[in-house]
């Protein structure tokens, strides 16, 4: 869409008294400042006028006209509603106010100062966008019918076709534009984001590239050269644009409304922030409709699932990634087989899980969010040798520190024989939940394996911090088992005195019969306890 130019109101020169004969002291006219799209100085002439009762009739339009240009939309909505409170109101202030209504998000209100609006192309077009944020098929059709062969109004087609993932179709209108209109730069970005769209990321960049040549400094293509660098590369060479997130609270939020992947980016910030709630809210009423947009949902409910232990949530989190992965235009790419591995991961069928993880490996090289899936399957079917060796190559603080990766590593040094680094994992712990339920895992897992030594300790600390009996016949049994190594020589006998010290610290009556037993053989055997 473009903001209709009303009639312009623009004055002539100062009096003959008072013009400035030194040259450059020349007060522009508005017309000039216009033609060179200096829109803060058309403004601050405007203003001056208006501040000296020299204002014409049109002032107002005029600045709202530049406010909006300027991106400054509150101003000229301002402007424009002060302008609609004459009876006598340029009737293009209508078609005026709702475009900047439109940019606001306020949808309703634009959709009623369009229709008060004489018929023009520009209200056609600002009516047939209107249609698509309301999802009103019918009218959608007839504002489109009324589209003509012109530029403005085919890159409204352009737009629609994009926002409704119909990337070729507007690709195609973009190059039909841009043959006869090579100075259009602008649409050089728009086709490399279509191509970005399609996975053609080298093509996008080659499309992009004729844009960066002469606009080097352009946000909005750098942040796409750094999407299709993550893409063909890795996530190291796009770190630099995207910085972490810095500043998202303050940029997308403005944005929700008004650009749709604003949407989606506050929602994957989120996500990164772990503020779950926060990320549901602002999808929960998004009907999707691209495999973005099903994606980002699956994945948000699977993380509310997660946190508030709801089945319902992991339920539609599964039917999302199923739908996705299944459907023909996304089975053989990426993001349709991961999706496809994440619905059986959280089936729990580990197997089917590999198979997908395994035909897009070598793309996700030492990723650890891949890594620590890939990690976790393979443990889960039995392959926990491979299960530690991926789980120590993730980098990530924060996810090591994260209770899943613990308990999983931990499991996998119990399987691997190696139940001293699991215990090293709990002894790094602070004292809360998730250690007591490490404590168990250790305790039962290493019971399980023969590993009676710290089987023993770990069923200790756990009857000092929770008087269950249950704590103490697995310490008791954990005993004894070791009792039982040492007199088939597979444990050191000096361990015996490892273990008194652990039966002493027990208040139970059946600890002082075990404890003769073992004294008793102790003095036999000679082995100073």
């Amino acid at each position: 869409m473009m903001l209709s130019r009303a009639k312009p109101a623009v004055g002539g020169d100062l009096p003959h008294a008072d013009k400035r004969k030194k040259k450059g002291r020349k007060i522009p006219k508005l017309e000039e400042l216009l033609s060179q799209r200096d829109f803060t100085g058309a403004i601050t002439v405007l203003e001056f006028k208006r501040h000296v009762g020299e204002q014409e009739e049109d002032t107002n339009l005029w600045i709202g006209y530049c406010a909006f240009h300027l991106g400054d939309y509150k101003r000229a909505l301002e402007e424009y509603e002060n302008a609609t409170k004459d009876e006598n109101c340029n009737p293009e202030v209508w078609v005026n106010l709702a475009c900047t209504c439109f940019f606001l998000g306020m949808y309703k209100q634009a959709e009623a100062a369009g229709f008060k609006a004489p018929k023009s192309r520009l209200q056609n077009r600002l009516l047939f966008h209107l249609a698509h944020k309301f999802n009103d098929e019918k009218k959608l059709m007839n504002f489109h019918q009324n589209l003509q062969d012109i530029t403005e109004d085919q890159l409204s087609l352009a737009s629609i076709h994009y926002m409704r993932s119909h990337y070729q179709e507007a690709i195609d209108i973009y190059k039909r534009i841009l043959l006869d209109n090579r100075e259009y730069l602008a649409l050089n970005v728009y086709v490399a984001l279509c191509y970005y769209k399609l996975d053609y990321y080298d093509v996008s960049q080659e499309v992009l590239a004729v844009y960066l040549q002469q606009i080097p400094d352009s946000t909005i293509a750098l942040n796409l050269k750094a999407c299709n660098h993550f893409r063909l590369y890795n996530g190291k060479a796009a770190e630099v644009v995207f910085r972490g997130g810095e500043g998202a609270l303050q940029v997308l939020p403005p944005l929700v409304d008004v650009i749709p992947e604003a949407r989606l980016n506050l929602v994957i910030y989120y996500l990164r922030q772990d503020d779950v709630q926060e990320a549901y809210n602002l999808i929960k009423d998004l009907e999707p409709t691209t495999p973005q947009e099903y994606i980002l949902k699956g994945v948000v409910s699977a993380a509310l699932g997660q946190e508030m232990g709801s089945r319902d949530h992991m339920k539609i989190a599964q039917q999302f990634f199923q739908l996705v992965g299944g459907s023909a235009s996304e089975c053989d790419t990426i993001p349709g087989r991961q999706c496809m591995a994440s619905c059986f991961f959280l089936l729990k069928q580990f197997d089917d899980v590999l198979i997908y993880l395994n035909s897009f490996k070598s793309y996700f090289y030492n990723d650890d969010i891949f890594n620590f899936n890939y990690a976790q399957a393979k443990a889960a079917t039995g392959n926990t040798s491979e299960g530690e060796e991926v789980f120590l190559l993730i980098q990530s603080e924060k996810m090591k520190n994260d209770y899943i990766y613990l308990s999983w590593l931990a499991r996998c040094y119990i399987m691997n024989k190696k139940p001293r680094l699991a215990w090293e994992l709990y002894l790094k712990m602070e004292t809360s939940g998730e250690s007591f339920s490490l404590l168990q895992l250790i305790a039962n897992d290493c019971y399980k394996m023969g590993q009676f030594y710290y089987s023993a300790k770990a069923f200790d600390v756990l009857e000092r911090l929770d008087p269950n009996p249950e704590y103490w016949e697995g310490k008791r049994g954990a005993c004894v088992g070791i009792f039982q190594m040492i007199l088939a020589g597979r444990e050191p006998k000096e361990t015996l005195r490892e273990v008194l010290h652990l039966l002493r610290s027990t208040g139970n009556t059946q600890v002082e019969y075990i404890i003769r037993i073992m004294k008793k053989w102790a003095k036999e055997n000679r082995v100073p306890v």
